[in-house]
């Protein structure tokens, strides 16, 4: 745990939560599930290719969004065989070197990649899914299929956890945000602020705004899971509450952000130059969360998906 407010840092295990935790609390969760978003197949030619799915095209929802490999063989027009008789074609090439896809034969596009597709465990876990990351890269909270990579704040979390939560009187909600692969892009840019996210979709149920509006007014505290569960709740902030409703966000959350929806936050470690640790840095204070990281690696936290998780709390810090 860290403490925000001093930089103070404890060490404890993930199923004392709801010590940490009081009555009254509400903690806020994301309900999206990961979509098989891996797609392989072959070009007409016989080479290996991969269709990486990341959203349904707004303007025709019988098409996708999708980087693909190789992308010099894969013009409009070409084909990718994905087995048996099912093939997908590039409609259209965009500047940042995605494509627009169509399946041939089918319409319904989440039925198909749930059938053909392949789970996408982040790159730098080097292997293949296997039978176990079915269940351990989709959080207990997944419901809505549309993330191509998981919520991993929540991946710490059980059934018998939440039981014991809510026993306490912690209050749990939703929200839905389907993360995309620019959320975990690296922050290539020399000046923070021309760094750009990509927009995600959301969705704040009417039950979590008025849960949220109840627990300020209670004087107790809202604790996200996850930055993706931050992002969602300072996207629909307003004057004493949240707004329901769908939406898409592309805020990029940096150092000098003012919150105004969330008390502590519990969050994994992140890999370095990513838009996810500025978020942290922004909340915890640039000093503490170098210091924090630097007393995980020492005493041998695990870092990313699977890996271990911190919850910060306490006052704003001092520093800008």
């Amino acid at each position: 745990m860290l403490n925000r407010a001093n930089a103070n840092i404890e060490h404890s295990r993930f199923c004392a939560l709801p010590g940490f935790l009081q009555t009254g609390d509400l903690l806020v969760v994301n309900r999206s599930r990961v979509v098989p978003a891996r797609l392989l197949g072959t070009t007409r030619g016989g080479g290996r290719a991969e269709v990486f799915y990341l959203f349904p095209e707004p303007t025709d929802p019988t098409t996708f969004r999708a980087f693909v490999r190789p992308g010099r063989k894969l013009p409009i027009g070409a084909v990718v065989r994905l087995g048996g008789p099912d093939s997908c074609t590039v409609v259209a090439v965009h500047p940042d070197g995605a494509r627009t896809m169509r399946f041939e034969g089918h319409s319904n596009l989440l039925e198909t990649v749930q059938r053909l597709g392949h789970l996408p465990l982040p790159p730098y876990i080097d292997r293949a899914a296997g039978p176990l990351d079915q269940d351990r890269y989709q959080t207990v909270f997944a419901k809505e299929p549309g993330s191509v990579a998981a919520p991993t704040a929540g991946l710490h979390f059980t059934e018998a956890l939440l039981a014991r939560l809510r026993d306490k009187g912690v209050l749990i909600h939703e929200i839905m945000l389907h993360v995309g692969p620019g959320t975990f892009a690296r922050v290539h840019a020399a000046n923070i602020d021309e760094h750009r996210v990509p927009p995600e979709a959301f969705f704040v149920p009417d039950e979590t705004a008025k849960a949220y509006a109840a627990t300020k007014a209670g004087g107790h505290r809202v604790i996200a899971v996850g930055t993706t569960t931050v992002r969602t709740l300072e996207s629909v902030a307003q004057p004493g509450g949240i707004k329901a409703g769908a939406g898409e966000t592309n805020l990029m959350i940096r150092p000098g952000h003012r919150f105004q929806t969330i008390d502590a936050m519990i969050t994994n470690f992140h890999l370095p130059k990513s838009s996810l640790l500025f978020l942290v840095s922004a909340f915890a204070g640039r000093e503490a969360v170098l210091h924090a990281y630097g007393v995980a690696i020492s005493e041998g936290y695990r870092f990313y998906s699977y890996g271990d998780a911190m919850f910060i709390h306490g006052s704003p810090p001092t520093e800008g």
